[in-house]
């Protein structure tokens, strides 16, 4: 949302641009190994192996766990990334890619 601001007894006006921010956040299953969820947002992310580790626990644990919290486009293009990502080719009951949203931050 782009806006104009008129400062205070100055008559200047300033333009500000505050876009409203998201969160890509992944959800919890039974059909990925924490080595891909690892290596996922390692790829996807560019997460370090410990940062990656952190959001594999708090996604077992939690049941979701928040990657990143950016403008719109960029939320839908990392969860989409997500979703494309295939299959745990570590488990034979994995059948596609986990599962993620994108919720408003505020």
């Amino acid at each position: 949302m782009s806006q104009t601001i008129t400062v205070p007894g100055t008559g200047v006006s300033q333009h500000s641009d505050h876009s409203p921010l998201y969160r890509v956040v992944l959800l919890d299953d039974d059909d990925h190994t924490y080595d891909y969820v690892i290596e996922m947002l390692q790829k996807i992310f560019i997460f370090s192996s410990a940062e990656a580790l952190r959001h594999a626990q708090e996604v077992d644990a939690m049941g979701r766990t928040i990657l990143i919290t950016c403008e719109l486009s960029e939320a839908e293009f990392g969860r989409d990334q997500i979703h494309a990502y295939g299959r745990d080719w570590r488990m034979d009951r994995s059948q596609g890619s986990m599962s993620a949203i994108v919720e408003p931050a505020g």
